[in-house]
């Protein structure tokens, strides 16, 4: 047996795993706080493992920019090595995946705030089935999990509104009606019909830029030459609800952020002209990159349960 080491690695190894994971951290989050926050780790260990990689490549990897640090030239080019480590890592973990049958595996997946009220529904009977698949599910607002897809950060992402300039391949699986909400109590409450043009002098709760709802929001009342302006942006469904229960607006949701009958939470659907505005979920992946057994099987999984077929972008 030839015990010789394999050509391209007669030279050992000048960082860590460590490390590179403490990188990868500061370059995606932009400091070391919010890196060793993220890592479960101490500040002076991350800071720690960013000196000795820097010192073993003889490279300056970050430079401070206001309270936070960016990567220079070099540690910009260390992170795309990075995403490369990691995508080969992945698919190592995929093919022992294949091998063991989807006994073993990791999937990760990207998701909108608002999935949270049906998505972990749907993934639970993947996940009772293939209780070794690991599943990692990231919930952020439009914004960040476009910037996640970009990074290829996960291999699913489920959105209402996918970003146009990456290549993806998107399958619309669930109806996401957006539906006109008040305080069950209000004076418009009990009307029969209404026109976007009653509600304009009420104050208008909205989420916070970046958010899918809000962008869908905007563009039906520019369609319907509504001039709405925002009182308040929230940062969360359930912050509007409250809101709104307590009389500082009206607001546009998501049907499945609310209870099926809203008057149990205290709100009320109104029956406004052009509501509810039809929109999709869509499950979405880059074409670029191939997906995992553990990521093709959940997409069959969900295809048997709730029909269709991914379409291509």
């Amino acid at each position: 047996m030839d015990y010789r080491t394999p050509p391209g690695l007669e030279k050992p190894w000048r960082i860590s795993l460590a490390q590179l994971r403490s990188f990868e951290a500061v370059e995606r989050l932009g400091g070391v706080g919010r890196a060793a926050e993220a890592l479960h780790l101490a500040q002076p260990t991350v800071s720690t493992q960013l000196r000795e990689l820097a010192q073993g490549l003889g490279l300056t990897l970050f430079e401070p920019q206001g309270r936070g640090l960016v990567p220079t030239p070099a540690g910009r080019r260390l992170a795309q090595t990075v995403r490369e480590l990691g995508a080969c890592w992945q698919q190592f973990e995929d093919d022992v995946a294949a091998l063991q049958g989807l006994r073993q595996g990791r999937l990760r997946i990207a998701a909108v705030t608002t999935t949270e009220y049906f998505l972990p529904d749907l993934l639970g009977p993947f996940a009772r089935a293939y209780p070794g698949i690991a599943i990692e599910l990231a919930v952020e607002n439009r914004d960040a999990v476009v910037a996640r897809l970009e990074r290829g950060d996960d291999e699913l992402a489920a959105m209402m509104l996918p970003p146009a300039h990456l290549p993806l391949a998107r399958w619309p699986f669930l109806e996401n009606p957006l539906v006109l909400i008040a305080p069950a109590d209000h004076r418009l409450a009990r009307r029969r019909r209404l026109q976007l043009a009653d509600l304009v002098a009420e104050p208008l709760l909205v989420r916070e830029a970046g958010s899918g709802t809000r962008v869908v929001t905007e563009q039906a009342f520019a369609e319907h030459g509504i001039q709405w302006p925002a009182r308040m942006a929230l940062g969360s469904n359930e912050a509007i609800k409250h809101a709104v229960r307590a009389g500082l607006g009206l607001a546009v949701l998501s049907r499945h952020t609310l209870a099926q009958d809203p008057a149990s939470e205290g709100l009320v659907v109104l029956p406004v002209q052009g509501f509810p505005l039809r929109r999709q979920w869509q499950l979405v992946w880059r074409q670029d990159r191939t997906l995992s057994l553990p990521a093709r099987t959940l997409l069959d999984d969900l295809r048997s349960r709730l029909g269709g077929a991914p379409q291509p972008a």
